[in-house]
């Protein structure tokens, strides 16, 4: 995560992301259990999208997968 987190918090230069939560106490109701969560806020879909292909966080990521599994999806609010 110590490799992650530099090129993850780079990877948002110029874009309009922001952050609605980031390791917080996390309750598990359902599935298995976290030990984390980070939502982020894109202002579409397709923004969201750019930004996790994009060549700065395909690069940030692979350090992220060799820490732990994780879980990622986008969900598109109202």
């Amino acid at each position: 995560m110590k490799a992650y987190a530099p090129g993850a918090r780079a990877s948002f230069a110029g874009r309009d992301i922001g952050h609605l939560a980031a390791y917080g106490t996390c309750e598990t109701l359902e599935g298995p259990p976290i030990e984390g969560a980070v939502i982020l806020s894109f202002p579409t879909m397709e923004a969201a999208r750019e930004w996790y292909h994009s060549p700065e966080y395909t690069e940030a990521r692979k350090h992220r997968h060799l820490g732990a599994d994780y879980r990622a999806f986008i969900a598109e609010g109202v």
